[in-house]
C-alpha cells in the first residue's frame, strides 16, 4: 500500500522512496550515531521534546502515577522531560537497538527512580495487557512497514490503554527543512531527514492499516502544526474484530461530531466558552493543539518539523 493511503494520488506515490536511512542499516552505525545525535539536537532547538510531551501527558490526565511506555526512545529525550514535567510518572524507556539501551542505562535516566530502560521491538513487545496508561511512539512510525505498523497498532493498544503515535505530516514542502538538518546533523543527517519525509504514512494510510489486523482498534488522527500527524489509537472493549466492522475500524457510540477517525479529526478537543477560536491552553501555558478545517491544506513550512 502507497505511504499515502490506499487512494494516494500519482504525485504522493511519485515522491515516496524505498531508499533506506543510515538508522536502518546494520553496516552504517558511525552514521547512525550520527543521526542520533541530531535528531537530538533538532528537537530541542525546535521544541519537539515540549510538544511531545504535552501531548503525552494530556493522555494520562487524571491519573494519579501513570505508568508511561516510550518505544523507540533514542537518546531517551522525551523521558527526560516527561519525569521533569511529572511529579509521580513512571517510565519505562526502550529501544529495539541494545546498544541504544544501554547508553540509557549508563546515563541519567538508567539512575532515575521512576526510570527503567529496557530493549523492546515496538510490533512484539514483551509485556502483559494493560500495563500501562499510555504507549508512546514519537517520529519512528515511518521506520515500519506497513505490516509492522499493523503489528504495532495491535501491540501497542494490548498493552496500554491508549497508544500515541505522533510522526512528521507527509507533504513535500517539508523538505525546505534540509537547511535545518544539515546545521543540527550535518550530511548523514540530511541524508536520513530527507528519506524519512519521503516514507512518512499519511492519516489515511493509517486507517486503512489499522483495519487489518486482527484486534479491533480505532485509530483517531490530527494534523498538529507546525508539521506533526498525531494518532491516539484504542481497542474496542472486546478487543475482537467482527464481521461488520469497517476497514477503519468502529467508531464509539459516544463520539460526537468533532470526534471522528478522519486526518482533520479533533479527538477530546472540544472548545470552551472562554477559548479563543484556536488558542486553547492547558494549565502550564502552552497553546493547545489546532486543527485544520475538512480538505484544508496544511499551513504553510516551520522549520519544527523531524523527520
Amino acid at each position: 500500500m502507497p505511504r499515502g493511503g490506499p487512494d494516494a494520488p500519482r504525485w504522493d506515490r511519485w515522491f515516496e522512496t524505498s531508499r533506506v536511512e543510515y538508522l536502518d542499516r546494520p553496516d552504517t552505525p558511525d552514521e547512525g550515531r550520527r543521526v542520533l545525535r541530531g535528531l537530538d539536537r533538532f528537537q530541542r532547538l525546535t521544541l519537539g521534546y515540549r510538544s511531545f510531551c504535552r501531548l503525552t501527558l494530556q493522555q494520562v490526565r487524571g491519573v494519579a502515577t501513570p505508568e508511561i511506555l516510550e518505544l523507540g526512545a533514542g537518546l531517551g529525550g522525551l523521558a527526560r522531560r516527561l519525569v521533569d514535567r511529572h511529579p509521580t510518572a513512571r517510565v519505562t524507556v526502550s529501544d529495539v537497538d541494545p546498544g541504544v539501551v544501554g547508553a540509557l542505562r549508563r546515563g541519567p535516566l538508567g539512575a532515575h527512580p521512576r526510570v527503567t530502560p529496557v530493549v523492546l521491538d515496538a510490533t512484539a513487545i514483551d509485556a502483559p495487557d494493560g500495563a500501562f496508561d499510555v504507549a508512546v511512539l514519537t517520529m519512528s512510525l515511518h521506520h515500519l512497514s506497513p505490516p509492522g505498523v499493523v503489528a504495532l497498532l495491535g501491540e501497542g493498544t494490548r498493552v496500554a490503554r491508549r497508544l500515541l503515535i505522533i510522526d512528521g505530516w507527509r507533504h513535500p514542502a517539508y523538505l525546505a527543512v534540509a537547511p535545518l538538518l544539515w546545521l543540527t546533523g550535518g550530511r548523514p543527517h540530511v541524508h536520513d531527514g530527507l528519506i524519512s519525509l519521503r516514507r512518512l504514512y499519511g492519516a489515511p494510510a493509517l486507517h486503512a492499516l489499522a483495519g487489518a489486523g486482527a484486534a479491533a482498534v480505532t485509530v483517531r488522527t490530527r494534523f498538529v502544526p507546525p508539521g506533526y500527524l498525531v494518532a491516539v489509537a484504542t481497542r474496542d472493549a472486546d478487543g475482537r474484530r467482527t464481521a461488520d466492522d469497517g476497514a477503519h475500524g468502529r467508531r464509539s457510540a459516544d463520539a460526537g461530531p468533532h470526534d471522528r477517525q478522519t486526518a482533520t479529526g479533533c479527538p477530546d478537543d472540544r472548545q470552551t466558552a472562554d477559548d479563543g477560536p484556536h488558542d486553547r491552553r492547558d494549565a502550564d501555558g502552552d497553546t493547545r493543539d489546532r486543527c485544520t478545517p475538512d480538505g484544508a491544506p496544511p499551513p504553510p513550512l516551520s522549520p519544527g518539523l523531524l523527520p
